[in-house]
C-alpha cells in the first residue's frame, strides 16, 4: 500500500522561521517533520511513498539524496574514515519523487501522481505537517474494511475561545467553551480507494467540491481520534514540537516504543 505524501505548499504562516526552507523540511531535532511523518508510516509497514514536490522541491531531493544515516542512528567508526551502522533509517523505503507544481493545491497534486499509483486498489495520502500517536494499523484495517472510498482522521482543535450560537438579531442561545463543543477538524491521514479520482474535477480542491460529492454518496468515512495530534503550521507550534522533542515527550515517536509491526490486510469489504 502505497503512501502518497503532499509536500509541495508555500507555507506561508513559517516565514518567521524562513523564506527558503519549505515547511516539510523545518526540522524537528536532527530531522525535518516530513521524516517524521514518513517514519511514523514506516513503523506501520509502509514504505512506499510518493511525494508530491512543489515549492523547493531541489531541496527535498538534496536531503535525500545526500541522507546522513549516521545523525540518527547508532554506528561504529574505525580507522576515522569507515563507518558501520549498527542501525538504519531508510534502508528499505522507496521514495518516488514526484514534480507536482508549485501553484498545485491538493488534489490537483494528487491527480498529477495518479499514474505512480495505478493498480492500487486503496493508497495513503497525508499532509507533511501533522503529527499523530494513532494506532495506523488498526485505522487502516477499519477503513478498509468499510468499503468506503475515502476516509479521514478528525481530531478535537487545539483552541481555548469560547463558540457562540445566535439569532439574526444578536440574542445570544448558547455559549460554550471549545472543551464542551463536539467540534471535530480534519487532522488528514487519509485512506482513499482508487476510486477517488472520479469524484475530482480540474481545479478543484479536495475537501470542498470532491469530498461533499463523497457526502452525498454516503462515501466519506472518518475516525475520530481522542489523543496526540499536532500540526506544524506556525513558528510557534515548530517551537512547541522542537520543546517536547527534546524533553524526550514526542508522543509520535511509537517507533521509539513499540517493536515495528507490518501492515494492515487488504482484506475487501
Amino acid at each position: 500500500m502505497k503512501v502518497v505524501l503532499f509536500c509541495g505548499g508555500l507555507g506561508l504562516r513559517m516565514r518567521d522561521y524562513s523564506e527558503s526552507i519549505p515547511k516539510p523540511m523545518v526540522p524537528i531535532g536532527y530531522r525535518p517533520i516530513l521524516w517524521h511523518v514518513m517514519k511514523f508510516y514506516a513503523h506501520f509497514g509502509y514504505k512506499d511513498f510518493i511525494l508530491c514536490l512543489g515549492h523547493r522541491a531541489d531541496l527535498i531531493k538534496e536531503y535525500f539524496l545526500n541522507y546522513q544515516e549516521t545523525l540518527t542512528n547508532d554506528f561504529v567508526m574505525t580507522g576515522g574514515k569507515h563507518v558501520d551502522l549498527i542501525t538504519s533509517d531508510i534502508h528499505d523505503w522507496k521514495i518516488t519523487f514526484a514534480d507536482t507544481g508549485l501553484q498545485s493545491n491538493i488534489a490537483q497534486r494528487l491527480l498529477a501522481v495518479r499514474p505512480y499509483l495505478e493498480g492500487e486498489e486503496v493508497f495513503l495520502a497525508n499532509y507533511s505537517d501533522g503529527l499523530v500517536d494513532l494506532d495506523l494499523r488498526a485505522y487502516v484495517e477499519r477503513a478498509v474494511a468499510s468499503g468506503k472510498i475515502a476516509n479521514f482522521v478528525s481530531v478535537r482543535p487545539n483552541v481555548t475561545f469560547h463558540y457562540v450560537s445566535a439569532d439574526d438579531d444578536g440574542t445570544v442561545r448558547d455559549i460554550r467553551s471549545s472543551e464542551e463543543a463536539d467540534n471535530w477538524q480534519n487532522a488528514g491521514y487519509f485512506v482513499f480507494r482508487k476510486e477517488i479520482f472520479d469524484y475530482i474535477g480540474p481545479g478543484e480542491e479536495l475537501v470542498n467540491e470532491p469530498f461533499h460529492r463523497l457526502i452525498r454518496a454516503g462515501q466519506l468515512l472518518t475516525y475520530k481520534h481522542h489523543g496526540f495530534w499536532a500540526c506544524m503550521d506556525t513558528y510557534k507550534e515548530m517551537q512547541a514540537l522542537n520543546d517536547m522533542y527534546s524533553r524526550g515527550n514526542a508522543p509520535w515517536e511509537l517507533w521509539k516504543r513499540r517493536p515495528p509491526l507490518a501492515p494492515a490486510p487488504l482484506a475487501r469489504p
